[in-house]
């Protein structure tokens, strides 16, 4: 009788034994999954590492731009040409016994310009039409 009286111990032991191939596969298949997919994984360190890429990029443009922006202040404290080269663009002032004269722009109207762009298109878009 003491041979068929098994323990609860001997009965765990048994079943781990049989099953133990599959609760391993099982383990390494979840750690796979978690290496892969979860919030440390595969990918999301590669996008994170996309990110810090693009970000990068941002940060040499940006670099780049106050580069320039830093310079031209440098040629504004310094540089006479520069600083007349504002003064007659943008603010419109001449060198004593200079004159300035400003023309108007002349607008060609509206009506004209689209009535001959018209006959353009229609030449051009039937040309075996018109007869010489």
């Amino acid at each position: 009788m003491d041979q068929r009286v098994t323990t609860f111990g001997m009965q765990l032991r048994k079943f781990l034994r049989q099953n133990a191939a599959a609760f391993l596969w099982t383990g390494l298949a979840l750690l796979v999954l978690q290496d892969v997919f979860g919030t440390h994984g595969v990918l999301v360190m590669r996008r994170s590492q996309r990110e810090a890429g693009e970000i990068r990029k941002e940060i040499q443009k940006l670099n780049d731009e106050n580069r320039q922006l830093q310079d031209r202040v440098k040629d504004l404290k310094s540089d006479p040409q520069a600083i007349e080269e504002i003064a007659r663009k943008e603010m419109g002032l001449a060198k004593p016994g200079e004159l300035i004269f400003k023309l108007p722009v002349k607008q060609a109207p509206a009506t004209a310009e689209t009535e001959s762009s018209d006959k353009k298109n229609q030449t051009t878009e039937h040309p075996q039409d018109t007869q010489p």
